[in-house]
C-alpha cells in the first residue's frame, strides 16, 4: 500500500511540474487565435485536458487519502479492543499462584478484587 502511494504522490508530482509547461505551450504566441479560445484546444486558460485529468487524479488521491485514514483508525480500535493489558495478564499471574498454593482462596478473592 506504501508502494502505490508514494508512486501516486510522484505521478502527482511530476504532472505538477509539466503542467505549467504544457499551459504555456498551449497559449503560444505561434498558435491561431481559436487554439487561445474557450471552444479551441487551450480551453481558455491551456489546460485542457490536462486539466480535467488532474482533477481526476486530485479526488482519486483525496478518497485514497480518506479511506486509508479510516481503515488505520479501524484498525486501531481493534488493536485497542484485542490488545492485552495489564490487568488480564495481572490475573494469570493471579490464578497461576492460586493454582501452586502459594495464597490462599480469600487472598486470592481479595487481589482479584481490586485488580477489577
Amino acid at each position: 500500500m506504501k508502494k502505490i502511494i508514494i508512486s501516486i504522490l510522484a505521478i502527482v508530482a511530476i504532472l505538477t511540474i509539466v503542467a505549467p509547461v504544457y499551459a504555456q505551450t498551449a497559449n503560444g504566441y505561434n498558435q491561431p487565435y481559436y487554439f487561445n479560445s474557450m471552444m479551441g484546444f487551450g480551453c481558455g486558460y491551456g489546460a485542457g485536458w490536462l486539466g480535467m485529468i488532474f482533477m481526476i487524479l486530485f479526488w482519486i488521491l483525496v478518497i485514497v487519502v480518506i479511506v486509508s485514514f479510516v481503515g488505520w483508525l479501524v484498525r486501531q480500535a481493534k488493536s485497542d479492543i484485542t490488545h492485552d493489558n495489564g490487568d488480564s495478564k495481572a490475573i494469570d499471574i493471579l490464578k497461576e499462584r492460586y493454582a501452586k498454593g502459594e495464597i490462599d482462596k480469600k487472598e486470592f478473592e481479595e487481589k482479584k478484587k481490586e485488580l477489577i
